[in-house]
């Protein structure tokens, strides 16, 4: 399977990232017609004016609107990450980067130099962008006035720091290398291990850090009296200030000079001019006059009457000793009509990559495995978005309910009922600033009509256990009840209870009146155990007390197809304290059995069992103690013997590892009901009820 995206990533600037990036462009080209061009963070407060985007979309002639190939100016994200509103950061980039995979085969990101972050962020921004999208990483370094080894030992530093961020690690450019360094990094690159990221490397091409005199003329906001055209085109090697006489300045000039001048000196202007056109001094590549003072019109026609002038002149308001300093400011670009520095670009990749490896390399390497929280967050609520469905929230006199109802409607996530007296709700969101969505649904369960409807039905359900027909027309006084009989008859697709009522509260209607799936007889839970770089799947953490051999198959099989459709692969282990042989024992022999289970009901799935934690999740303990298994060192779904192992397990690798801990999920269930616990976070009901939905849409 191919990758179908990369991250360019440079430390510092000026590293050569958009050269990078035009060399990968141009072979993504060469194969792949749709490509897309996205820079998460742009220098630039206006929008419109990043060059490296326009570049991109003019020259490879990329089908895509500027607006799509960004998501934040640097002003913003630096704001969003002073305010700690990193998962906004986050949320929004993954939005617009989504977007683009939807629509194109392969996206080519760039990312911005982390140095420009540095009052505000104390880690490299790139590879959290790289990782919440799960792109793989291309780094590339500055090897400019560095020596071998200082350059050999930051690429290490590098590959090590990618790896811990849980990115994978695509290549790495070294740029703007000097001869020696070349020559002893090409030696040292010859001994790279075949698993190891491959390092390319590239001499310091001078003419690319040099800005033509159109872009000075752009920067300092001057006027060009004189030349135009291709003439602005010419390349600004060095510039230098005629401050002295002109003798003793003839004997500094050098070629590329840009001569920069104050607007009243003519002696100097015309000796500069001179100097260009004799075949004993260098050419210069124009003329900066400052002050704002521009020759008269008679020294105009003196030069204007040169034959083939192409010196370009421009005019500054600034004095010359600001206008220097902008000068040794300007950027050097590279525009769409930069031919000799994209003709050099081109060189580069011919010259020094084998660009057949290349291109095989991105159409085989496997695609990121990375999950990280706001990944599986964002995938959550688009999946819930492509088939809304409707829950049923009792629990409307909580204040977090209803501001998690807010921020679902605004999502556009699910359709919401609330049970509850209408005027009462909207009091209470008027007092809390919440403004009522035209969409959300209020039903007061005491005075409705579907009251009498759903009190016959559930009669019908229990009169076998005792029912009455007044006791079921007064136990849908009970929101819980009245809400699972409406996901049971039909008028909601799902239920999230547990705010302020307990497990049982919630659980105990829904046994008595939605059931368990066919060829399951238990309900139990799973959490997402949301990690770094991965997402985990525990179960059961939150229901079954001691479960046998048999329930803890069942478990198995509900936690493995509640990971499937969520986008986890289940590679299912069956946890003990003993792996394999190693153990005896009631315990390992119940895993055991329920493991022979598993494997009889479900002969697609991964499972292995008896296994150990650290056997199902390290792959070094794994080739020591299941060197042959198919799960050890890869398993996804973790299913604990009891509620005492997995509800401490959970909770230990939550604070322990500061993971994002997503439920109690309930499965089994004919019909989605989930149970939220009675600390819950707005944000924790936001997460469930999108859960719920999304059960939903295979539960129908």
């Amino acid at each position: 399977m191919k990758i179908e995206s990369l991250f360019v990533a440079s430390l510092e600037p000026n590293a050569g990232g958009l050269v990078v990036s035009m060399g990968l462009m141009g072979v993504l080209k060469k194969k792949i017609e749709k490509v897309a061009f996205f820079r998460p963070i742009i220098l630039e407060d206006s929008p419109e004016k990043n060059d490296d985007i326009r570049f991109m979309i003019e020259h490879y002639n990329l089908k895509i609107d500027y607006a799509q190939s960004y998501a934040f100016t640097l002003v913003e994200a630096a704001g969003l990450i002073a305010d700690n509103k990193l998962n906004l950061l986050f949320e929004k980039i993954i939005e617009k980067f989504a977007a683009l995979e939807k629509k194109y085969d392969f996206v080519l990101c760039e990312g911005i130099s982390k140095s420009l972050f540095t009052s505000s962020v104390d880690f490299d921004i790139n590879l959290e962008i790289a990782k919440n999208i799960g792109s793989p990483v291309v780094g590339v370094l500055n090897g400019k006035d560095k020596t071998s080894k200082e350059i050999w030992e930051e690429a290490k530093i590098e590959s090590d720091t990618i790896k811990e961020e849980g990115c994978p690690h695509f290549a790495t450019f070294i740029n703007r290398l000097n001869q020696q360094a070349l020559i002893d990094l090409t030696n040292k690159v010859r001994f790279l291990n075949s698993d190891e990221a491959p390092i390319y490397l590239f001499p310091e091409v001078q003419e690319l850090s040099y800005p033509t005199i159109g872009e000075v003329n752009e920067y300092l906001s001057a006027k060009c009296i004189f030349g135009g055209g291709n003439d602005l085109k010419r390349l600004v090697r060095q510039s230098k200030i005629a401050a002295m006489n002109l003798d003793h300045f003839l004997m500094r000039l050098e070629d590329g000079d840009l001569i920069i001048v104050p607007g009243d000196r003519l002696d100097m202007i015309l000796g500069s001019i001179a100097a260009n056109y004799s075949k004993d001094f260098p050419s210069i590549s124009g003329i900066v006059l400052t002050g704002g003072y521009i020759p008269n019109d008679v020294f105009m026609r003196l030069i204007g009457g040169v034959g083939e002038f192409t010196i370009p002149i421009i005019s500054s308001k600034e004095d010359t000793f600001k206008t220097a300093m902008k000068v040794n400011k300007t950027e050097a670009k590279i525009m769409p009509d930069s031919l000799k520095k994209i003709a050099i670009i081109e060189g580069l990749f011919s010259t020094y990559i084998n660009l057949k490896n290349l291109e095989e390399k991105i159409e085989t390497i496997s695609s990121s495995s990375v999950m990280t929280p706001a990944m599986f967050e964002y995938k959550m609520f688009e999946k819930a978005r492509t088939d809304i469905k409707t829950i049923v929230l009792p629990e409307s006199e909580d204040e977090r309910i209803l501001r998690a109802s807010d921020i679902l409607l605004r999502r556009g996530v699910v359709n919401i009922i609330l049970l509850g007296k209408p005027e009462e709700i909207s009091s209470k969101c008027s007092s809390l600033g919440i403004e009522l969505n035209k969409n959300i649904k209020i039903v007061d369960q005491s005075s409705s009509k579907l009251k009498a409807k759903y009190a016959k039905k559930f009669y019908e359900l229990r009169q076998k256990r005792g029912m009455t027909q007044e006791g079921a027309l007064d136990i849908m006084n009970n929101k819980n009840y009245f809400a699972t009989m409406m996901i049971y008859m039909g008028d909601a697709d799902g239920l999230v209870s547990g705010a302020n009522n307990t497990t049982a509260d919630t659980v105990r209607p829904a046994l008595q009146i939605v059931k368990t799936k066919p060829n399951i007889s238990i309900v139990s839970s799973v959490f997402f155990m949301c990690l770094e770089t991965k997402v985990l799947v525990y179960g059961d953490c939150a229901v079954n007390r001691d479960p046998d051999a048999e329930q803890l198959a069942q478990i198995a099989v509900s936690s493995a197809d509640t990971a499937m459709l969520f986008g986890i692969e289940p590679i299912v282990a069956m946890l003990s304290y003993s792996t394999g042989n190693s153990g005896t024992g009631k315990d390992v022999e119940k895993v055991s059995e329920a493991t022979r289970i598993v494997k009889e009901l479900r002969p697609d799935l991964l499972v292995e069992g008896p296994i150990q934690y650290d056997a199902a999740i390290d792959k070094e303990v794994a080739k020591k103690k299941l060197p042959n298994s198919k799960v050890a060192g890869r398993a996804t779904v973790f299913i604990f013997p009891d509620l005492n192992t997995g509800n401490n397990t959970y909770k230990a690798v939550q604070r322990s590892s500061n993971a994002i801990a997503v439920g109690p999920v309930l499965q089994g269930l004919k019909k989605p009901v989930n149970d939220l616990s009675r600390g819950c976070l707005v944000e924790d009901i936001v997460n469930t009820v999108a859960i719920t939905a999304i059960q939903a849409q295979v539960d129908e």
